[in-house]
């Protein structure tokens, strides 16, 4: 089997090698347990339906009944958070997985052959590096139309540029060494290099970048969503909480604060557990 218990062991033993990636895989644990039972369940299992209003009073605040208080609305708060979770892991990991596959094997292509093909990809990244993310992404959900799935896929069309460049680089350092040779020698097919010996142990390095990365597409997609590129009035999402709390930002602020850090929050969860990550495979290369 591909996926075995020791493959399991060994991976959970990298993702809690420290204090940093313990803390992170804590809170990256626990947004993928919600994402998957709200997502799997549906609403049913929340405590009140986040699309209810007058649950309690407007306004109230954090109690026993509603942890988080409730909103303008008397919508519970607390509710709401959990159901705006499964399209946060839905888009970032979407989003995360299409770059990596994408990017890593067109660097992987770039950099094992080289040449004019390498050339095409450099310059095609750098467009996307001079050009701000956010900005690319805002032309490109205008063009395709609002909502969750055209924001994924707006994302995935301009998120791979990094991992093409970080794949070309991991390409040119190995298909000079000598397992890469002898696959040559031994008439193995090109694609089959590229697959088994290049992009493969390029996954490593690719891993642990999309760790650090998914971050970085929540806090981005919590943006357009803040902008309203996202999910239409009454559904939940943190982006759009934050919005619609933001003109009673002095009269109750926490509407605006506690979606805004659970945003931070599960953000800092990745980047904990990517650098965790990060450092042990550096101390075990080190130590190779």
């Amino acid at each position: 089997m591909i996926v075995s218990i020791k493959n399991i062991k060994n991976a959970l033993t990298l993702m809690t090698s420290n204090t940093e990636s313990k803390i992170g895989f804590a809170i990256v644990s626990l947004f993928i347990t919600v994402a998957l039972v709200v997502g799997i369940v549906g609403w049913s299992i929340l405590p009140y339906n986040p699309l209810k209003i007058y649950t309690a009073p407007p306004f109230s605040p954090p109690s026993l009944a509603h942890p988080f208080g409730t909103e303008q609305l008397g919508r519970d708060v607390f509710s709401r958070i959990l159901a705006g979770t499964p399209i946060d892991a839905y888009v970032s990991f979407f989003v995360v997985a299409v770059a990596l596959l994408l990017g890593g094997f067109l660097g992987s292509v770039a950099g094992y052959s080289g040449g004019l093909a390498d050339e095409v990809l450099m310059r095609i990244t750098d467009v996307f590096f001079t050009i701000p993310t956010l900005l690319i992404a805002i032309v490109i959900v205008f063009i395709l139309g609002t909502g969750p799935v055209n924001i994924m896929i707006a994302l995935a069309i301009i998120w791979w540029p990094p991992y093409a460049r970080l794949s070309r680089a991991e390409a040119l350092r190995l298909k000079n060494m000598n397992f890469v040779k002898s696959a040559r020698l031994s008439n193995l097919s090109t694609l089959t290099i590229l697959l088994r010996h290049i992009f493969r142990v390029s996954l490593t390095t690719l891993f642990v970048y999309a760790t650090l990365d998914i971050g970085t597409v929540i806090l981005t997609y919590s943006g357009l969503s803040y902008l309203g590129l996202s999910v239409r009035f009454p559904y939940p999402d943190w982006g759009v909480m934050v919005a619609q709390a933001e003109q009673y930002i002095f009269f109750d602020p926490s509407l605006a604060l506690i979606p805004a850090i659970v945003i931070l929050v599960v953000a800092l969860g990745f980047i904990l557990l990517g650098d965790g990550i990060k450092a042990r495979v550096q101390q075990q290369r080190g130590m190779a």
